[in-house]
């Protein structure tokens, strides 16, 4: 049961979409490497997972693809190159809530999402780390 919340979690966060259109973050579109390395309550830590994306101005964090999971973006904020936002999330594993912020600097960013699983008594921390790798092809 652990596994699949573990797996749900970075499924949700991989794949969450977040649109900004207008945005004046320092960001630059095209394919990107995005790391996360995420770790549980009372230490547990999973390997870091790497996955690519192409992205755009509109859609500057992975979008979603996976079905079985409802997210909703319910507040997002951007202020300088950080953009925030909080979501929720209903899935086979449970309602899910959480929190992410994230920093630009033009090809490279850094940030941390935090999910809570109510049902799971379970709070996932991820770090993540990404550079733009080219263009979109």
């Amino acid at each position: 049961m652990l596994k699949k919340l573990i797996a749900a979690f970075f499924i949700l966060f991989a794949f969450t979409s977040i649109s900004f259109a207008g945005s004046a973050v320092n960001f630059k579109p095209g394919k990107w490497e995005i790391t996360s390395e995420m770790q549980m309550a009372g230490g547990m830590k999973m390997p870091p997972n790497t996955i690519t994306q192409c992205m755009t101005k509109d859609d500057i964090v992975p979008q979603n693809a996976q079905p079985g999971q409802e997210c909703v973006i319910t507040e997002t904020k951007t202020v300088g190159n950080t953009v925030t936002w909080t979501m929720s999330c209903k899935g086979q594993q449970g309602d899910m809530k959480g929190v992410g912020k994230i920093t630009y600097d033009g090809d490279t960013f850094e940030g941390e999402m935090v999910m809570i699983m109510p049902m799971a008594n379970m709070k996932i921390t991820s770090k993540m780390s990404g550079h733009r790798i080219g263009d979109c092809q």
